[in-house]
């Protein structure tokens, strides 16, 4: 079954141009990698909770919108070997918390074996 690396992060709303831009960048170079799927998400219907939500994990402050992604691989394998490539990729060299429209150190990821599929 497939595997999946899934990320959220906090995007300006005044940056939002600009990530939109970094995130085509971004997904042709996964697929470049070896993703079989890239899906980028914009916040639509995100309301903080009592306890928790993406707008408190991600410690969202005015102005900022929830974003997330995911990221299809066809194994474990072969996204652990999509993020060697990715990470030697001309597009990620670029990367840096001073370049990139959005605040690296809140952002969170990590893979996810698959479930149930239908």
């Amino acid at each position: 079954m497939p595997y999946v690396e899934m990320m959220a992060l906090p995007v300006r709303e005044k940056d939002l141009a600009a990530y939109k831009k970094l995130v085509r960048g971004s997904a042709k170079a996964w697929k470049r990698c070896g993703a079989l799927a890239y899906h980028e998400l914009i916040e639509d219907d995100v309301k903080p909770g009592k306890v928790t939500s993406y707008p408190q994990s991600l410690q969202l402050q005015k102005g900022e919108l929830v974003a997330a992604a995911y990221i299809v691989f066809k194994s474990k394998a072969m996204r652990n070997a999509a993020w060697k490539k990715f990470m030697n990729d001309p597009f990620a060299k670029g990367f840096s918390p001073e370049t990139v429209p959005f605040d690296m150190k809140r952002m969170y990821f990590g893979g996810f074996k698959t479930l149930v599929q239908f």
